[in-house]
């Protein structure tokens, strides 16, 4: 029989839980938490109240992508990147 590290962790914690169990009269409390900053409530804030305008569009844009309908101008992507591969002086 192969024994591993993996299983003899799981039975030593299985084993401390049951011990503290035994020794308080009931079981520990694990509690997660979450909190969100006020910048990202004032992001989400501005995100939800966009321009109809862009909302439209960024949902005609959804669309064509997913219908594959949406054409790559590629013009516009190589002035995009050109500063980016242009020698420094």
């Amino acid at each position: 029989m192969k024994i591993n590290e993996t299983q003899r962790l799981s039975v030593v914690s299985q084993y401390q839980t049951q011990q503290s169990m035994q020794r308080t009269g009931k079981a520990p409390m694990k509690k997660d938490e979450v909190s969100i900053s006020a910048e990202a409530k004032e992001m989400l804030n501005a995100q939800q109240s966009q321009d109809p305008a862009r909302t439209e569009r960024i949902q005609a844009l959804k669309h064509a992508v997913s219908t594959g309908t949406y054409k790559v101008e590629a013009d516009k992507i190589a002035e995009k990147l050109m500063p980016y591969f242009r020698p420094k002086a």
